[in-house]
């Protein structure tokens, strides 16, 4: 049932840097745009850092510079590598595997990890 595996995030000091992993199947990875998005309470959930099956990325212009996202599409794994990290990163990261290519579509997300910017 559990087809995305977060891990990574905690605490970490302004400044700090911290990765985030997510793995998925084979058969999801392979076909999915991976994505990381992010939420605070009461705000809406933000798109982060998504990345295409050929390598193409964007992010929100808030993180470009110091967030970094990439595949390992030998382990099906996705990162985002969060460096010079500041308060307002503060947020629950959920990792995002999405198919709208081919059928069957899916829209599947992660449990969510913690990630917490504090001195």
């Amino acid at each position: 049932q559990v087809q995305l595996v977060e891990s990574g995030g905690g605490l970490v000091q302004p400044g700090g840097s911290m990765r985030l992993s997510c793995a998925a199947s084979r058969s999801i990875f392979s076909i999915s745009v991976m994505a990381w998005y992010r939420q605070v309470p009461g705000m809406q959930r933000e798109l982060v850092a998504g990345v295409t099956t050929g390598g193409n990325t964007n992010y929100v212009d808030s993180v470009k510079g110091r967030f970094t996202i990439s595949r390992d599409n030998a382990k099906n794994t996705v990162y985002l590598q969060m460096n010079s990290l500041k308060f307002e990163d503060t947020a629950v990261y959920y990792c995002n595997a999405r198919n709208v290519r081919l059928q069957p579509f899916w829209d599947l997300w992660g449990q969510g990890t913690q990630v917490t910017v504090s001195s």
